[in-house]
C-alpha cells in the first residue's frame, strides 16, 4: 500500500495549482490530507473521483475555512471513523481514520502552539491523543498515523536547532513525540534514513524554501508490528502546492 500524507494548506487553493495533475502522477493508493480548510459541500468531489479516488472522506472543523482533514482512497475501506469521539479534540476536525484489510490509516493534524492559549490546547490534545491511541491499539494493532504533528522531533529535523524556545521545537513537545513513538511506533522516514536531513515545511517568510530553512513536521508513524513491512519512505520536496510538501510511505501487505 502506497500512502501519501500532505498538509495542503487549503485544498481549494491547491486545486488551483494543479493538485489533481500531481495526484494522478504520484498515484498513491491512499492520501491523507490535513488543513483542508473546506467543508465537503464546498468542493466538487467529481474531480477526485475522476482521478481515481472514488472513496473520499472529509472531516471539517466547525469553523469554516479552518483546519480539517480528509482521506482519499482508491480502495474501499471496511470502516471510516470521523474524529475521536472526544468533543474538545473533534471540534477543529483533526482526526479521520480508514480501516482496510490488514492496516488502518489515520490522517492527523495536531494543533500548533501559536500563542500561550493555543500551546495549552496543543498539550491537552497531545495527552488526550496518546490515551486515545493507547486504547485504539488494543483493537487495531496495524496502524499508520500520517500527518502534520507540528513538532520537530530531533535536531536533525530543523534547520536551526538553537530555536528551542519556539513552539514546534520546545523540549516538552519533542519529549512528547519521542514518548509517543516509543509507545509502539516507528518513524518510517527516520527508520530508513537515519542520518538524512530533509524538511517538509518552510515558512513563507524570508525565502525560506529557496534557502531550505525548513522543519520536518510531517510524519508517517507506523505501529511496530508493521515495521518490517516498511518498504519505502520519502519526503516529496518537489511538490509545491503548499508551505508543506507531501510525505510517502510504502507498506507491504
Amino acid at each position: 500500500m502506497k500512502i501519501i500524507s500532505y498538509n495542503v494548506n487549503g485544498i481549494r487553493a491547491a486545486l488551483k495549482k494543479d493538485f489533481i495533475g500531481w495526484l494522478k502522477s504520484a498515484n498513491p493508493d491512499v492520501i491523507c490530507l490535513q488543513e483542508t480548510k473546506a467543508m465537503k459541500e464546498q468542493l466538487d468531489l467529481e474531480v477526485f473521483e475522476e482521478a481515481g479516488y472514488i472513496y473520499n472522506y472529509w472531516y471539517s472543523a466547525q469553523k469554516k475555512g479552518y483546519s480539517g482533514v480528509a482521506i482519499l482512497s482508491k480502495i474501499e475501506p471496511n470502516h471510516v471513523e470521523f474524529g475521536t469521539g472526544i468533543e474538545s479534540m473533534d471540534f477543529e476536525g483533526r482526526n479521520i481514520r480508514a480501516d482496510f484489510d490488514g492496516v488502518s490509516v489515520m490522517s492527523l493534524y495536531l494543533p500548533s502552539g501559536t500563542n500561550s492559549a493555543r500551546l495549552s490546547h496543543k498539550f491537552e490534545y497531545m495527552d488526550m491523543f496518546q490515551d486515545y491511541i493507547n486504547n485504539l491499539k488494543k483493537d487495531i494493532q496495524n496502524l499508520v498515523i500520517c500527518g502534520d504533528y507540528n513538532i520537530c522531533h530531533e535536531e536533525i529535523d530543523i534547520h536551526n536547532p538553537k530555536m528551542k524556545g519556539v513552539s514546534g521545537f520546545l523540549p516538552e513537545e519533542r519529549e512528547w513525540l519521542g514518548q509517543f513513538i516509543d509507545s509502539g511506533f516507528t518513524d518510517s522516514f527516520r527508520y530508513l534514513h537515519p542520518e538524512t536531513q530533509t524538511f517538509s515545511w518552510w515558512s513563507y517568510r524570508a525565502n525560506s524554501r529557496a534557502n531550505n530553512k525548513g522543519w520536518r513536521l510531517d510524519y508517517a508513524l507506523v505501529s511496530q508490528p508493521l515495521q518490517e513491512n516498511i518498504k519505502r519512505a520519502v519526503i516529496l520536496t518537489e511538490a509545491v502546492h503548499s508551505d508543506h510538501c507531501p510525505i510517502l510511505v510504502e507498506i507491504e501487505q
